[in-house]
């Protein structure tokens, strides 16, 4: 269970620091993950995917490290309640299954900038995306002044994640533990945020909802 902190203890007033986000604890998901890489698991997870009604979502691509170079999405992480599933989109391609999940209008995809996220998806394969929530503006209409994921997770949730394998090679056939761990907790930390952003803004439009401390 994820600690609740009121609005007024947050400091929404101003933008959280990298120094304080860096002295808060480190966390990572440690749920269950699912790998999926071959065209036969594709239909079971994305069953199951359908079955929710709030996803946290995200995209990982090669790193270019050249300047106006830039590559596909080679992974894609959806979080559900219970699990995070990361679709190797290198093997798989941008499957039919997957197109057609993130075209559901009434499944919300919560993630930061979703809308890059989805133009890098499209040159893969066009689809029409629906049902995306970019986290970042939901923070600017309660007054939080960090959009970034690091950055939201440390004012709303009160940990920071883990960028170290950022960078690292996402088109690689097996990913790494460490790798596997990053994505996970990336969608993971999407959804909580997207869960925590709701209710402060219910305690924004009714500050009488606040505990009294």
């Amino acid at each position: 269970m994820l600690t609740k902190k009121p609005p007024e203890r947050l400091g929404f007033e101003r933008r959280m620091t990298r120094e304080e986000i860096n002295a808060l604890p480190i966390r990572m998901y440690d749920g269950p993950v699912h790998v999926v890489r071959s065209h036969d698991s594709v239909p079971a997870a994305v069953k199951k995917l359908h079955a929710e009604a709030i996803l946290g979502f995200d995209t990982e691509s090669r790193p270019a490290f050249t300047k106006g170079c830039s590559y596909a999405p080679t992974l894609l992480q959806l979080a559900d309640k219970d699990a995070v599933y990361l679709f190797q989109l290198g093997q798989l391609g941008f499957h039919q299954h997957l197109r057609q999940l993130l075209a559901r209008a009434e499944i919300i995809k919560a993630g930061v900038a979703p809308e890059h996220d989805i133009s890098k998806l499209k040159s893969l394969e066009d689809f029409h995306p629906a049902g995306f929530v970019d986290l970042g503006v939901m923070a600017k209409q309660v007054g939080i002044k960090n959009y970034g994921l690091r950055g939201l997770a440390a004012v709303l949730l009160g940990f920071r994640i883990s960028k170290k394998a950022q960078v690292s090679n996402w088109a690689r056939k097996n990913l790494s533990p460490l790798q596997v761990q990053y994505a996970a907790t990336d969608a993971w930390v999407s959804r909580e945020i997207y869960l925590r952003l709701v209710e402060v803004k219910a305690e924004v439009q009714d500050p009488a909802s606040q505990s009294c401390l």
